[in-house]
């Protein structure tokens, strides 16, 4: 396994954990993506879309075992989580072109909360803002948001939760949750 050192001499991984999509959710993502032309920004490889639930950033790795036990205590909403990814907007200070939904599910924001809640204790707080759900299609992008020929129209349906790690440019899995029972 691959670690990181802190200037301090500890090991850290940057982690986050989010809703995968499927190999067909990233073809079709990517195809659609290829017909907007972007001109600006760096597209992000299609192995690397995902919906990020929390960013957890540089972490200890000590802290990992208590991190997985957290998210493995996490209540669930006992079925598949539906997003719609149905509009593509420009987040101006990220400089980022992404997919988002019209409407956040319930299910999601509960998920979202619960996860937070259960990894309070450990020192992660994120700031306080609404959460927004999101798919970055291109980072460093500036301008506004490409005319697309095709309405985006992605239905993620996810049915587990993911901790991935970042590694040169590459989202590594590390542990999966059922979002359902099995």
């Amino acid at each position: 396994m691959v670690q990181a050192i802190r200037e301090t001499g500890e090991p850290f991984k940057r982690l986050f954990f989010a809703l995968d999509c499927t190999p067909q959710q990233r073809r079709a993502i990517a195809q659609w993506r290829s017909e907007l032309r972007i001109e600006k920004g760096r597209p992000v490889p299609s192995a690397n879309f995902h919906l990020t639930l929390m960013f957890l950033g540089a972490v200890d790795t000590a802290q990992l075992p208590a991190i997985l036990a957290a998210a493995a205590a996490v209540k669930v909403p006992g079925q598949a989580v539906t997003v719609e990814l149905d509009r593509v907007d420009v987040w101006r200070p990220a400089k980022a072109l992404v997919l988002t939904p019209s409407e956040t599910p319930a299910a999601l924001r509960q998920l979202v909360y619960a996860l937070q809640q259960a990894l309070l204790p450990l020192g992660f707080a994120e700031p306080p803002r609404e959460y927004r759900p999101h798919l970055t299609l291109a980072r460093d992008y500036q301008g506004p948001p490409p005319q697309a020929l095709v309405a985006a129209d992605f239905i993620l349906r996810a049915r587990r939760f993911t901790l991935f790690e970042s590694r040169k440019g590459r989202y590594w899995p590390l542990a999966h949750w059922p979002l359902l029972p099995e």
